[in-house]
């Protein structure tokens, strides 16, 4: 009895030590990339956030990092809008640097703009493409905003475009209170179907065993068929898996009680989101000040300045 419980023994911890030795193999294998995109270290990007010479703010969050703020400033400010900012959340792969297509137009329209970069993401400090959790990741935005209001703004506006539409729940569900307007822009619940293949199952256990064995390594590339790759380093295209998966998109949700103005806006050749999809996402947007807004010969990260001079339009009507 010994001697097969032993050889039992024996056997299991034979298993453990191949599947380990095989997940260590695969987690450090390295990957072709299809991007050939070529980024930044934290170390640069602290570098250039230092060398930073245009118009742009920063704070350290409550946990020590420091998160940039680009800032577009109007050429004159009137009194009803001196005390109004506009705070914009970029999509994935992107950074503030992406959305000058919106901080010009916005800033000539007399709103102060500003343009966050995640943590990980363009001037940002922190593991690109990563976040250590879903609490931090939302800290970083509910303080973002509090940071605004705590240099001179009384309101913040948060525009949220793509990704930006799921952090601009997030903060707004973590700091209701300090939030006075959002602008929803190229986002829904669900997405086109066949935009991306299904990773094989080789590359699902490769992920996995990254995953496990160094959490921090960015394991995932973001790439679909036909998309513009920017030569831009400030761009990610490399992601953690717990940075892809710390949210659940479909289950975010604006609170209840919100009585806020809301634009929910999606480009009429947007290739990511059917506009009957956004539409849904807007149905379910709380409140009766909201309004839905089609941006003409707008994709989904090409927007024409004719859409953003609306949007301002917008702002003007309700602030």
């Amino acid at each position: 009895m010994k001697k097969i419980f032993k050889t039992v023994l024996y056997s299991i911890i034979s298993l453990v030590t191949v599947i380990f030795i095989f997940g260590l193999i695969l987690a450090f294998l390295p990957t072709k990339s299809k991007t050939n995109h070529i980024g930044i270290s934290p170390e640069e990007a602290a570098n250039l956030r230092q060398n930073f010479k245009e118009a742009h703010d920063q704070f350290t969050t409550t946990d020590g990092e420091t998160l940039f703020l680009r800032r577009w400033n109007p050429d004159s400010i009137l009194p009803a809008k001196k005390d109004i900012a506009v705070l914009i959340f970029h999509g994935i792969t992107a950074h503030s640097g992406a959305y000058d297509m919106a901080g010009r137009p916005i800033s000539s329209g007399g709103y102060t703009t500003f343009g966050l970069d995640y943590r990980g993401h363009g001037l940002s400090d922190g593991n690109r493409g990563d976040s250590p959790n879903k609490e931090r990741w939302i800290a970083d935005l509910a303080e973002s905003v509090k940071f605004i209001k705590s240099i001179g703004f009384s309101k913040v506006i948060i525009l949220g475009h793509s990704l930006g539409v799921a952090s601009a729940i997030c903060a707004t569900d973590a700091v209701p209170d300090e939030v006075s307007g959002l602008i929803l822009l190229s986002g829904a619940y669900e997405g086109k179907k066949g935009l991306t293949k299904p990773p094989t199952f080789f590359q699902k256990t490769k992920i996995l065993a990254s995953s496990v064995f160094r959490p921090s390594y960015q394991v995932v590339e973001y790439y679909r068929e036909g998309m513009t790759v920017s030569k831009d380093p400030l761009f990610n295209f490399r992601y953690t898996l717990r940075f892809l998966t710390m949210l659940d998109v479909k289950q975010l949700r604006l609170p209840a009680n919100l009585n806020i103005p809301v634009l929910v806006g999606v480009g009429d050749k947007d290739e990511l989101f059917d506009i009957d999809k956004v539409k849904e996402f807007y149905n379910a947007v709380p409140g009766n000040k909201k309004e839905f807004f089609v941006m003409k010969n707008a994709t989904h990260a090409r927007i024409p300045v004719e859409s953003w001079e609306e949007i301002v339009v917008w702002l003007n009507k309700n602030y």
